[in-house]
């Protein structure tokens, strides 16, 4: 009987616990009536984060949001490279957000960053210097990499590469800031370079203006096509490339 009345008592005992953890989760499980945001924003703003993170919480009650989820669901925003999220007693959620850094335009309307990676702009305007790469999809980190070979050996030349193609077929081309294009071609790159930064102080430096593109892909030299001239410097059949 002493047996008896004791399962009774913890049966009671587990309803009653039972009834008051559902009632302090519904206590606790209240709407969520603030969203911070936290982090070093240099290219977009708070508020456009703001406005791009409501939708994903809305329907969501601050304790049974799914974190992990949400996170997952923010870093698709354009412009976030990392997000943490967490709650704040009693009804706000805090998003730490990591900025994307771009370094370039990509050929996809999208931006590169320093790691080579394609991310969304959306509507946010990005740096108006950035240069201009293209590539196949998934060569962002081999052209960024070139680029900057590039500008490390046109250095004393005080020239920059402002465009930079690398083709479906491996070929390279590339555009200086004095508006040159040089069609550098596939096969023996460091020679090829290596012919035009002595062409170029020698004399075409000088000729700058007047010159439409400099094909390298030739076994000796170079070749020079001036403005006026009709073939395109997209041709890929003057050589071997």
């Amino acid at each position: 009987m002493v047996a008896r009345g004791s399962l009774v008592g913890v049966l009671l005992l587990a309803l009653l616990l039972g009834a008051g953890g559902r009632a302090l989760w519904v206590w606790l499980d209240r709407p969520i009536e603030r969203v911070s945001v936290r982090g070093e924003l240099t290219h977009v703003s708070a508020d456009y984060l703001r406005s791009r993170l409501a939708p994903l919480i809305q329907g969501h009650s601050w304790l049974s949001v799914d974190l992990a989820a949400l996170r997952r669901e923010a870093r698709e925003i354009g412009w976030l490279k990392e997000v943490r999220v967490s709650r704040e007693w009693p009804d706000a959620l805090t998003f730490e957000l990591v900025e994307q850094v771009p370094v370039a335009r990509w050929s996809d309307g999208r931006l590169l960053n320093p790691a080579g990676e394609p991310f969304a702009a959306g509507p946010v305007s990005p740096p108006g210097d950035l240069p201009d790469l293209a590539g196949p999809p998934g060569s962002g980190a081999e052209v960024l990499d070139f680029r900057a070979r590039l500008a490390v050996q046109f250095a004393s030349l005080g020239l920059e590469v402002r465009q930079l193609r690398l083709e479906p077929r491996g070929a390279w081309r590339f555009q200086l800031d004095s508006g040159v294009w040089v069609m550098l071609g596939r096969n023996d790159r460091a020679p090829r370079l290596g012919r035009l930064v002595a062409a170029w102080e020698r004399e075409l430096g000088a000729l700058a203006s007047h010159i439409r593109y400099i094909d390298l892909r030739y076994p000796n030299g170079v070749a020079v096509a001036w403005h006026g001239e009709t073939q395109p410097p997209e041709g890929e059949s003057a050589t071997e490339g």
